[in-house]
């Protein structure tokens, strides 16, 4: 698919427009039968049920897995794996919900919905869709910012870690983590050059490797410490009064109900990975499948990774598992996760902003449709492989977004509040809302039914739970600027 669309300097462009234009619908098209174009008239698709498990594990099992372990120390041995088990079946369920709504009418032959925003244009429009597009963008950027700070964390997690072996005393081995964020951010600029979605799936592959990697690590840390310590700390209702203040208490127990969405959350990008794979079988069915296995996937890493580290650690569970330095040693091991979820975070913050980057590229072709600057593509040879095609545009736009995220990251640093505004913020809309929204209207629910009920109850359940973390992040981060200074 990238090697096809390489080949001529206009192809990508038209290929990007078309991908992204939901106005595109030409089902008649006589190529739509031929085994180079799909029934829209696109480039055949390639995905597979297992380059879109790849995707959603690359963006599922993200930096949010690290916060687990103090998330279950807040809420304990009962509440902590209930509220993951049951974040695990809402988001499997509404995932399905959502895959349903990829093509409108036949599952198989309807005319397709390219992202979210188009879906939610197509089964409920108006205000609503400007509404899901502010929702939608305001969160990947949030994420770029949330993954710009776990990668930084991580990479001074490494320095520290080598500090602590080198000196063999007490030394606090401080690292300010902005040069690394700097670092981080120029790799960024170089991968966003990627023109788009379909051409990033070697990344999320080898994303999604590193994220098994330093879970594994972090797991096995886990039960080390546990057969150290010879017993399994924590209690039944999570840390105790004492070492935190009644209020404190309740507002923590709220922030750690989103950092647990935060972790589960993909919604935000499924239309755009459904848009990747081919059919048949219907894009819906394999896009089920690759989130029962993903999902599946996912629950058991986390119930084992957070549930061992609130093992260890009990109430002391650092915010971060690999980076809050309840674990010293081995110090190359540490190193090793460290590094491999820093690799991830590059090929995830991608995984979450090809949308964004798509949209207002599609946006500003829309908008200056003979402007040089934004469609002309250049060729530029590189030796050894096809010519790279250059875009002014993208490549201007591009950098200035990931320029500006690194600064915000700089300037709010806290990785527990922010991974918990951002799951509190994007859960309820985007995973919850307009997936029951869409589906009851796709399906044509009757109002009252017992089946509206129940969608409705759930996605009312799901927004007072959205926003109770949202308020206990916002009090987390009041909390940290208090004593903060930024660089």
């Amino acid at each position: 698919m990238g090697d096809i669309n390489l080949t001529n300097a206009t192809a990508g462009t038209k290929n990007q427009q078309f991908q992204y234009d939901h106005s595109f619908d030409v089902m008649s098209n006589p190529q739509g039968g031929s085994k180079c174009f799909d029934d829209d008239g696109r480039l055949k698709r390639t995905g597979t049920v297992w380059t879109a498990s790849a995707h959603i594990i690359t963006a599922v099992i993200g930096s949010g897995v690290l916060s687990l372990a103090w998330a279950i120390a807040q809420l304990g041995w009962i509440a902590g794996p209930a509220v993951m088990f049951l974040f695990a079946f809402v988001i499997y369920y509404t995932s399905c919900l959502l895959a349903d709504c990829y093509r409108t009418g036949d599952n198989a032959t309807g005319k397709r919905n390219y992202t979210y925003m188009d879906a939610v244009s197509t089964n409920l429009g108006g205000s609503k869709t400007k509404l899901c597009g502010i929702i939608q963008y305001i969160n990947l950027f949030g994420v770029a910012i949330g993954y710009t700070i776990a990668a930084s964390i991580s990479m001074v997690a490494v320095k520290r870690s080598n500090c602590f072996h080198a000196s063999h005393d007490d030394s606090p081995c401080l690292a300010s983590s902005t040069p690394y964020m700097i670092a981080f951010g120029v790799s960024e600029i170089i991968f966003s050059q990627i023109p788009d979605f379909d051409q990033i799936s070697w990344l999320s592959m080898v994303a999604a490797v590193m994220s098994f990697t330093y879970s594994g690590i972090g797991m096995g840390l886990g039960i080390a410490k546990v057969a150290e310590n010879g017993k399994f700390k924590g209690s039944l209702t999570g840390i105790s009064i004492g070492t935190v203040t009644q209020t404190q208490k309740i507002w923590r127990s709220f922030q750690a109900l989103g950092n647990i969405a935060f972790a589960y959350s993909y919604s935000i990008i499924l239309i755009e990975i459904q848009d990747t794979i081919k059919a048949p079988p219907s894009e819906a069915k394999t896009m089920k499948k690759a989130s029962l296995i993903s999902v599946s996937t996912t629950t058991i890493f986390y119930m084992l990774c957070g549930c061992m580290g609130y093992a260890a650690f009990g109430d002391m569970a650092p915010g971060n598992l690999l980076t809050g330095f309840g674990f010293y040693n081995p110090y190359w091991l540490l190193d090793i996760a460290n590094v491999a979820i820093v690799i991830h975070l590059v090929g995830a913050y991608q995984v979450y902003c090809q949308p964004l980057f798509a949209f207002i590229e599609k946006w500003a072709a829309t908008k200056w449709p003979k402007s040089d600057f934004i469609n002309k593509n250049y060729q530029v040879p590189i030796p050894g492989f096809r010519p790279y095609n250059l875009n002014l545009f993208r490549l201007v736009w591009r950098t200035i977004f990931v320029v500006l995220t690194t600064i915000i990251s700089m300037l709010l640093p806290f990785f527990n509040d922010i991974v918990g505004i951002l799951g509190a913020f994007g859960f309820w809309p985007l995973t919850v809302y307009f997936p029951v929204e869409m589906y009851i209207s796709q399906k044509k629910i009757p109002r009252w039914s017992t089946k509206w009920t129940c969608l409705q109850i759930l996605s009312a359940a799901c927004l007072v739970i959205s926003i109770a973390a949202a308020a206990g992040s916002v009090a987390g981060v009041v909390t940290d600027l208090k004593v903060y200074h930024p660089f």
